[in-house]
C-alpha cells in the first residue's frame, strides 16, 4: 500500500468532571485526509482545503506530530499529506486533535502498523501541543481509539477504555463561537484551593 485516505473523527473532551481526562468520538463529524508515500524522504504537506493552516510542517499539528512518528521510525522513503478540514479550528470538537491523529494513523498503516495507539497517541500529542500549547490526551485519545476513553496518566502516557452501550448517542449542539485551546487554557488559575471542615468525634462514639 502507497496510499490511504481516512476519516479522522471530532472528539468531545472535558466530559463533565473529566478535564484534560475523559473524552469520545463522533461518527458523523470529523476530517479528511490523504496520506502517500514518496521517493524522497522527508514529510511534506501538499494541500489544505477547508480552513486557512500553515502549509510548513514545524508549525501544523498534522505535520509536527507526523514528523516525531517520521523520526522514531526513519524509514527509507518520505511522506505527503492531504488534509481536507472539515471541523472548524477552535469550534471546540478537537480540531487539532483530529489532524494530529490522522497523520500518524495513516502513516502508520503505510508503514505496516508498527505502531500501537498508545504509542501512536504519544506521537501525537505532540502536534496537539502546537495548538494547545500544552500535551494532552483527553482529545488524541477517543479520535484514535474510537468510543470512550479515560487518560490515566501522561507520564507514563495511560490510556483506558470505557465499555459502552452501541446505542449510546450525543447531539452536539454548537453556537459557532471560536474559542483556541491555547486561549481557554491562559485563563485557568494555576492552583484552586480545597477548603475543607475538620470534624472531630467524641470518643464514645468511636468504636
Amino acid at each position: 500500500m502507497n496510499e490511504i485516505k481516512l476519516f479522522s473523527p471530532a472528539t468531545v473532551a472535558n466530559v463533565s468532571c473529566g478535564f484534560d481526562v475523559l473524552g469520545f468520538c463522533l461518527e458523523a463529524i470529523g476530517d479528511e485526509m490523504v496520506i502517500r508515500k514518496t521517493a524522497n524522504k522527508g514529510v511534506k504537506i501538499t494541500k489544505i482545503e477547508g480552513y486557512d493552516l500553515p502549509f510548513e510542517v514545524k508549525k501544523n499539528v498534522a505535520g509536527v506530530s507526523a514528523l516525531a512518528l517520521y523520526e522514531a521510525a526513519n524509514p527509507d522513503f518520505g511522506f505527503e499529506i492531504e488534509i481536507y478540514k472539515k471541523i472548524k479550528p477552535g469550534s471546540g470538537v478537537g480540531s487539532s486533535s483530529a489532524s494530529a491523529a490522522g497523520s500518524v494513523y495513516g502513516m502508520n498503516v503505510l508503514l505496516g502498523s508498527p505502531y500501537t495507539p498508545l504509542e501512536l497517541a504519544s506521537f501525537a500529542i505532540k502536534g496537539e501541543a502546537v495548538a494547545s500549547q500544552s500535551e494532552h490526551a483527553d482529545n488524541i485519545a477517543p479520535a484514535l481509539y474510537g468510543g470512550f476513553t479515560l487518560v490515566k496518566s501522561l507520564e507514563p502516557l495511560e490510556i483506558l477504555q470505557i465499555p459502552t452501550p452501541d446505542d449510546l448517542f450525543a447531539v452536539v449542539i454548537h453556537p459557532q463561537i471560536e474559542i483556541k485551546t491555547a486561549d481557554a487554557r491562559k485563563i485557568l488559575p494555576k492552583e484552586i484551593p480545597v477548603s475543607y471542615t475538620h470534624l472531630t468525634l467524641p470518643t464514645s462514639d468511636l468504636v
